[in-house]
């Protein structure tokens, strides 16, 4: 398969990665302004470092789910991502560890950022749809 079809056949979930990266982050953004103008900083730092902890996983994954594709590689692929999906767990969890140990957070504003990301991830197709 030439390089050419590779990059063809991968750009689409890379160019989705981008989308849910872009998405997440810009919510991510609003959420900590909002919750920085409602509840103060130390809130918005909270929800600031739940919404990295959401996203530097998924880029991290997004990097590594997309090297192979074709039908020929078709094992790679899997293998591809159930590697990515296993780093991205354990990223996770240290972020998740790191942050607990080294920042003074409100759980509630880290965790609510972080699912709110997580399922934004999830509806970015649905809102970008063409």
């Amino acid at each position: 398969m030439s390089q050419r079809n590779k990059n063809k056949l991968t750009a689409t979930g890379k160019s989705l990665t981008r989308q849910q990266l872009l998405f997440a982050s810009v919510m991510t953004f609003f959420t900590c302004v909002i919750t920085y103008l409602l509840w103060g900083f130390i809130t918005a730092k909270s929800a600031l470092l739940g919404g990295l902890i959401a996203i530097i996983p998924h880029f991290i994954f997004g990097l590594s789910a997309f090297k192979y594709s074709g039908a020929t590689k078709a094992q790679q692929v899997v293998d591809a991502f159930y590697k990515g999906e296993k780093v991205k767990l354990l990223i996770t969890a240290i972020l998740f560890a790191l942050t607990f140990k080294y920042f003074t957070i409100v759980p509630l504003a880290l965790f609510t950022v972080f699912c709110l990301v997580m399922i934004t991830s999830l509806l970015t197709p649905i809102f970008l749809k063409h």
